[in-house]
């Protein structure tokens, strides 16, 4: 399977991005699996490396119900929750999107992904050049906007106080995106930002009804 460069003259090149990153829309993003998965409307989920105990089950639990929904997740899955929550998610048939905050290029590609990738639902995606094979921190922030940019919603598993994750969700909300989290005293602070709590199932049963809309086109 080969990279394939998409540039905003392609086809699969989402020009939404402009709207919402503006002069920090990429020109060239890479690309390696399914480009059609850029089309269906994906649930972002973001965690902050530390996350209270209380909230990795739940976190947890919304893996299972977004995969048993088959629902579109796109993420970094960088974080400690993320990975856990791809390692959900890729039992089961969900679409999913990756976005490492580094060129694809030398990325070596795990295991559990080759058959996702052959069966068309997994799509890794990166702004990153060639050589930009060594993430930092200005790389990661870049990679986290274009994951908010790029989803239909985002929900917010935690996110520290005072940390980059939170930074991310002033974002996301100045540009207007349903951004969400779940209902607890650990993410009042994200809540009080303007960010709705809302309980998994409704969450998901929101979700079944947005993909049968898109469906019936």
């Amino acid at each position: 399977m080969a990279l394939i460069d998409l540039t905003p003259d392609t086809p699969a090149y989402p020009l939404s991005l402009d709207a919402y990153l503006a002069g920090e829309a990429p020109n060239r993003l890479m690309a390696l699996g399914n480009q059609v998965l850029l089309r269906q409307r994906s649930l972002a989920l973001f965690c902050s490396v530390r996350c209270p105990g209380s909230l990795i089950l739940k976190s947890h639990d919304l893996a299972q119900q977004l995969r048993q929904a088959n629902v579109p997740v796109i993420s970094s899955f960088h974080s400690p929750i993320e990975k856990e929550c791809l390692t959900i998610l890729l039992r089961g048939r969900n679409p999913l999107i990756l976005c490492p905050a580094r060129s694809l290029v030398g990325l070596q590609l795990r295991a559990e992904w080759r058959a996702p990738l052959e069966q068309g639902r997994l799509l890794l995606l990166s702004p990153f050049a060639p050589g930009q094979r060594r993430p930092n921190t200005a790389m990661a922030r870049q990679r986290n906007r274009l994951v908010g940019a790029l989803a239909g919603a985002i929900f917010i598993a935690y996110a520290a106080p005072g940390g980059k994750t939170e930074q991310l969700c002033r974002d996301f909300i100045t540009w207007g995106k349903p951004v969400y989290t779940f209902q607890s005293e650990t993410t009042a602070h994200l809540i009080e930002l303007g960010i709705k709590p809302v309980e998994m199932e409704e969450l998901v049963e929101g979700w079944a009804k947005v993909q049968a809309t898109d469906g019936r086109g």
